[in-house]
């Protein structure tokens, strides 16, 4: 018997070419992970953002729908003061049936006023409070109040908020700069 060895060689890989094609479609892979994961990553904040803003929009519709009715409201609030007002102390001690009627419009009023609260409304009451534009309307400037210059001096309608956002200004009267204002008082 002969002894036939044959020797066999391994076929020869292409290992070392295809290592570095290997490497860069690893690495494009990789690159393209990482681009897709930070799409999905920004695309799920802003899907969050548009989650959150739809929130806050039906919780101000909630708020502020009764807006444009509370507004016409107001000049109920309004008129209802108008006639307690209008009526002298003196006229409704004398008159059981004038301070009866009385009596039912400030209960109305009071009511009112309740139902105000329940919905967010409050009254604005800037009487001696420095003028501001974003709340008070100004009529007239008033002349010889001893009150530093742009102080509410008088309310001519008073105004509301609802849950914190104006419903309506109120319009007011502002202490007018007297001569010496401006003036520095040198005498001490």
């Amino acid at each position: 018997m002969t002894d036939h060895t044959e020797t066999t060689t391994a076929p020869e890989t292409d290992a070392a070419p295809d290592a570095p094609a290997s490497s860069d479609a690893v690495a494009t892979l990789a690159a393209e992970v990482a681009s897709l994961k930070d799409q999905l990553l920004r695309s799920m904040a802003e899907a969050e953002n548009t989650r959150r803003r739809a929130q806050k929009e039906r919780e101000d519709t909630a708020k502020y729908a009764v807006s444009g009715f509370a507004k016409e409201l107001l000049a109920v609030a309004d008129n209802l003061r108008r006639a307690i007002d209008a009526v002298p102390a003196e006229t409704r001690a004398g008159n059981e049936q004038v301070n009866t009627l009385l009596t039912g419009v400030e209960a109305t009023e009071r009511q009112l006023t309740a139902a105000f609260d329940r919905a967010g409304i409050v009254k604005l009451e800037p009487m001696g409070q420095p003028f501001d534009p974003n709340f008070h309307q100004v009529v007239a400037e008033v002349d010889g109040t001893d009150k530093p210059a742009g102080t509410v001096v008088t309310i001519l309608q008073p105004g509301y908020t609802i849950q914190g956002r104006l419903l309506r200004e109120a319009m007011v009267c502002v202490a007018k700069a007297g001569p010496n204002a401006g003036k520095v008082d040198t005498s001490a």
